[in-house]
């Protein structure tokens, strides 16, 4: 982070694809039946679980749009890419069983530092028992760019959408919010830092939370096993990927609903708090428009909410209401302004530096 190593160097082209793979993933371990035949042939074989249905996502990640490894560590960018997948199938209630992991490499890149990602991929599929079933690699000329597909299964009963929530149900998102944007704010501050003198070390101790929330984030799959425990089944859900103002306007447009958050009860860690009084930023507008949060927003009925009552995990934060109330925030102040989607979109990121 923040400077190069000395470390030794093999270059890709005196390996070879196949032989790469091979050498990449020659220490995965198979965690469920389901997968029949992982990495090593033409295709995967998956044996669908009785009663279940797949859930099946895919995300890019791009070198210098979605992460930079000035201060991504290669092992820590290996398990963002898998955890920010699977957070996608909690999103809909799923348990994780698969990912494939392709890759676009340019020459910069020796073997080692592909050993270092996959290594954290590695760390990843254990945490979450996930198995690496396959995948690609090919060359780049603009970096490193990673793609991962995430396979889960969910009973057709189980399965939670965007578009469930009903009128009156209670708007809840678990953990809390804003810290991974504080810590890309961090991150990037001690890079000019070190631009401008590169023997000035970081400290980067009183953002250990902030930095790690966006160096290496968590997908809940500890919430939809606590909710399953505690007899709750949302009625709509996503996970905060975007910031929270989009992703409730995304229920609401799913649910043909508003949505109404109350503004004193969003969850703010200290740090978070400290850390914006220190930019001089809102800690509330960092919460509804930071992102990469990876907290899972949902709504539930109202009958639910005594099992969930005092639970450290989840907060109520607002309610839904007819379509025609609209998508706002209630201030502390008791005024209601209306919410706007301003978390990150990367399409319109790209348009704004053309």
């Amino acid at each position: 982070m923040f400077g190069p190593k000395e470390e030794s160097r093999t270059p890709l082209s005196a390996i070879g694809e196949f032989p790469l793979i091979e050498h990449l993933t020659a220490s995965f371990k198979i965690h469920h039946k389901t997968t029949v035949l992982g990495v090593g042939d033409d295709a995967a074989l998956i044996k669908t679980a009785a009663g279940h249905q797949q859930v099946v996502t895919t995300d890019l990640l791009i070198e210098n749009i979605h992460f930079d490894l000035a201060y991504m560590p290669l092992k820590h960018l290996g398990y963002k890419a898998v955890a920010v997948n699977l957070s996608d199938l909690c999103a809909m209630n799923a348990a994780p069983r698969q990912i494939t992991v392709s890759i676009a490499v340019s020459n910069r890149f020796p073997l080692e530092a592909l050993e270092d990602l996959y290594s954290g991929i590695a760390m990843a599929c254990n945490v979450y028992k996930v198995d690496l079933i396959g995948g690609d690699t090919t060359s780049s000329t603009t970096g490193l760019i990673i793609s991962v597909t995430a396979i889960g299964v969910v009973k057709p009963s189980n399965v939670v959408k965007r578009s469930g929530a009903k009128e009156n149900d209670l708007l809840v998102v678990s953990g809390d919010l804003g810290a991974a944007y504080l810590g890309l704010q961090v991150l990037e501050r001690e890079k000019q830092v070190f631009q401008v003198n590169p023997n000035n070390q970081p400290d980067l101790t009183p953002y250990t939370y902030l930095v790690e929330r966006q160096l290496k984030p968590e997908a809940r799959i500890d919430v939809i096993g606590l909710l399953n425990d505690l007899g709750i089944q949302p009625t709509s859900m996503i996970d905060v990927s975007d910031g929270l103002s989009s992703e409730t306007i995304h229920l609401t447009k799913a649910s043909k609903l508003g949505a109404v958050i109350y503004e004193e009860h969003i969850p703010l860690d200290p740090q978070v708090i400290s850390t914006c009084e220190e930019f001089n930023m809102d800690s509330t507008t960092i919460a509804l428009n930071g992102g990469e949060d990876y907290e899972l927003l949902f709504t539930l009925a109202q009958n639910d909410y005594p099992a969930l009552k005092g639970n450290p995990n989840f907060t109520v934060i607002g309610h839904m209401t007819h379509e025609r109330e609209g998508v706002h925030l209630m201030t502390r102040a008791q005024t209601k302004i209306p919410l706007i989607a301003r978390g990150w979109d990367p399409l319109a990121s790209q348009d704004s530096q053309d």
